[in-house]
């Protein structure tokens, strides 16, 4: 319980302390008295009913007609305090949906904790996006929905209470059952015995139900991943006709959905079969705990009639929890899941560099770099190096010894390895083999990470005739939003390296960059970037050796690291 308490708890402050927290605040304040207005409204058709039956029961048309009047009057009045209320619990709902997903998103980006939370065996996430899209969903609706709802049934079990203790002003007397006592008010003990004893079923039937609703989640998202997942390679899918295993995936992943699935119906059928008929018989209780006290006098018809709906109120605020027992499930199994995630992105985003990195100097220089792998293997070791402004170095060595690791390693966020690093500034841009296409058009593509405002279109258009995407340089082919995942390998590449002509950084570490473009290709597009920029540092990490114009220093790392030539 503690945990849960201390789960909502950090939720909830997220949610008040976003930029507008108080406004949020005050929208909430406004909400409750909304809600409570609903109480009186009911107070207010509890009197309604007696003063409505006495009439029928005196036979008094005109009073019967007033009373109908009235009760226009308070249905009205109702539903649109009832609107209000809803419109308004709306807005709050996207401002604290806003608020806890602009607070996943920053702490899931923040120092590559995505990029932590994903290669960790251990602690690791899963599902990611459904965490931060629904989660954040569900929490804001449902702690706005569950608190509203029993702040106002508070409130209201108060008020009805009141009018319940007024009004059962009599004693039930046990002397049919050769029983020589009495029990004042016993309709409001009743109340509560019946609600106790119901409420105490509901918990043990529904236990099981916070556990399936969180695997549900779970492998509803997992689903839906794989879906995802295939639309980005339906190229690859298709050439190797795969068809029949895809289906066999997502035949697999929906099997273990439906499965669980069942067990929660089940589950739900099991508490279903005590709810369902408390629900509805909840209205017409009332009215059979109330007749002892007509049929021995105590109240007339009307007075039977209100004592049976205010005794109803009773029983349905009391009811609560019953009612709410599975959205109250689903709102802890998602605050749990939402909680998970926001505390393993902050463990995550607090991971140092193992590299000593300095930014004083005219120069790169690497000293000591060792790159090991998570188990502490050591993969390669790079020789000191060396590098004045408008360098080209080579890293070559065949696949799968580490170059990559090694790449990670340079950038950051590798843990494994030690060693120092010394750069003239902090314009580095790292390109990997295959560049990341973000959601967008081609000018977003090549503008990435930063955005085409900062270029501006003919600069954009410039970089991508330079780097051989002429073709495409069309302002509606720019502009328009299209799916970049299909363009070539190629073609991707060549859109990557037009980045390095809008950012002009001072060192630019290319991993497998090119491997997509002819020899020819790579040679003319290596020799206009260092046209475009002379004083770059370029380091070039491949297998193979590129023909480039310019000196470039080679370093051998296959087996251990050494200068092999320096080639003209």
């Amino acid at each position: 319980m503690s945990t849960l308490f201390q789960q909502f708890k950090r939720l909830i402050v997220i949610c008040i302390s976003a930029p507008g927290g108080k406004f949020s605040v005050a929208l909430y304040a406004l909400a409750i008295a909304l809600n409570l207005g609903s109480v009186y409204a009911a107070v207010r058709l509890v009197e309604w009913t007696g003063q409505f039956y006495s009439a029928i029961e005196k036979v008094d048309g005109p009073e019967v007609l007033r009373q109908i009047g009235i009760f226009a009057l308070i249905i009205a009045l109702n539903s649109a305090r009832g609107l209000s209320y809803e419109y308004l619990r709306k807005v709050l709902e996207i401002r604290w949906r806003k608020a806890l997903t602009d607070h996943a998103i920053a702490l899931w980006t923040r120092n590559k904790a995505f990029w932590h939370m994903a290669a960790d065996p251990v602690d690791r996430i899963d599902n990611p996006d459904q965490r931060i899209a629904e989660d954040c969903r569900l929490f804001a609706r449902g702690l706005l929905g569950e608190t509203l709802d029993l702040i106002g049934e508070i409130v209201g079990l108060f008020s009805y209470l009141t009018v319940l203790w007024g009004l059962s002003n009599f004693a039930l007397s046990l002397a049919p059952l050769g029983l020589d006592l009495e029990i004042p008010r016993y309709m409001v003990w009743a109340a509560f015995l019946y609600v106790a004893i119901s409420s105490l079923i509901t918990h043990q039937l529904g236990k099981p139900l916070k556990g399936l609703l969180a695997e549900q989640q779970h492998k509803e998202a997992s689903f839906r991943f794989g879906l995802a997942r295939w639309r980005t390679a339906f190229d690859e899918v298709a050439l190797s006709n795969g068809e029949a295993a895809e289906r066999r995936s997502f035949s697999a992943r929906f099997d273990e959905l439906a499965a669980n699935w069942r067990r929660l119906i089940r589950a739900e059928l099991v508490l279903g079969s005590f709810t369902f008929p408390f629900r509805h018989s909840v209205l017409r209780i009332p009215l059979f705990v109330a007749l002892p006290g007509y049929l021995a006098g105590h109240v007339a018809f009307g007075g039977l009639m209100q004592l049976s709906m205010a005794f109803s109120q009773v029983v349905t605020t009391l009811s609560w929890f019953i009612f709410s027992y599975r959205d109250l499930a689903e709102l802890v199994a998602t605050a749990s899941r939402l909680d998970g995630f926001l505390q393993a992105a902050e463990r995550h985003g607090s991971h140092p560099s193992p590299l000593s990195r300095i930014s004083q100097s005219q120069s790169l220089t690497l000293q000591d770099i060792r790159v090991c792998s998570a188990q502490g293997e050591l993969l390669l070791k790079l020789p000191d190096i060396s590098l004045d402004p408008g360098s080209t170095l080579l890293l070559r060595g065949r696949s799968g010894i580490g170059k990559t690791t090694m790449v990670k390693l340079l950038a950051g966020f590798w843990q494994h390895g030690s060693g120092s690093i010394t750069l003239p500034s902090d314009k580095v841009l790292f390109l990997p083999q295959k560049a990341y296409m973000p959601l967008g058009s081609l000018a977003d593509a090549a503008a990435y990470p930063r955005t085409i405002v900062d270029f501006g279109q003919e600069t954009v258009a410039a970089a991508l005739h330079a780097v051989g995407l002429e073709r495409m340089t069309e302002r509606a082919a720019i502009e328009a939003e299209r799916d970049l995942a299909s363009l070539s390998g190629g073609e991707m590449q060549r859109l990557a390296l037009a980045r390095i002509l809008l950012q002009r950084p001072d060192i630019a570490i290319l991993d497998e960059a090119t491997s997509a473009l002819d020899q020819a290709a790579e040679t003319e597009l290596l020799a206009r970037i260092r046209e475009h920029l002379p004083d770059m540092i370029l380091i070039l990490i491949s297998h193979r050796v590129p023909q480039t114009p310019s000196d470039m220093q080679i370093h051998d790392i296959d087996t251990h690291p050494k200068v092999l030539a320096v080639a003209s």
